[in-house]
């Protein structure tokens, strides 16, 4: 009996090794990737836009009110099988340079720790009123047309049928 028990637990644990490995994690990266030098190593008041373009590269984004600052975006999201993907890792440097002397002024650092939820409805904006069911789109109009003429159906600018 114990032989054929041997065997047994080797193929089941074969098989829960194989579905494990199946479902390792898929990882991808987007967005800017530090080769020879990281956003975070530039200096302030000794680096200006050239020197950080020239390390860097260009920015990700510049800021849509002031573009003297400069944003370098990175994350990194993990699928396992059909899920949705999670994003693990999200980096983002903002550098902000002087006006005048176009040196580096700040460069501050925010991960996805620092992110905020914003709360986004997607589907429709709500309206006033109340909704009508299909049966009632459909039965709504049964008896509202008058077959008799009205006394306003003179006036000039009238359907036949309006009613006010």
């Amino acid at each position: 009996m114990l032989r054929r028990a041997a065997p047994a637990a080797l193929a089941v644990g074969l098989i829960a090794g194989m579905g494990l490995s199946a479902c390792a994690p898929i990882t991808t990266y987007s967005g800017f990737q530090a080769i020879d030098a990281n956003p975070k190593d530039v200096q302030v008041g000794t680096d200006t836009k050239s020197t950080v373009r020239a390390k860097l590269g260009s920015p990700s984004a510049t800021s849509t009110f002031d573009p003297n600052v400069w944003f370098y975006v990175n994350q990194v999201k993990q699928r396992v099988a059909f899920r949705k993907p999670q994003v693990t890792a999200r980096n983002v440097t903002a550098i902000v340079f002087d006006k005048e002397s176009e040196a580096v002024a700040e460069v501050n650092n925010y991960t996805l720790k620092d992110g905020k939820v914003v709360a986004f409805n997607g589907r429709e904006t709500p309206t006033r009123g109340r909704e009508m069911t299909i049966l009632e789109q459909l039965l709504g109009s049964v008896g509202r047309a008058g077959m008799l003429p009205n006394d306003d159906e003179g006036v000039p600018g009238s359907r036949p049928g309006d009613r006010r």
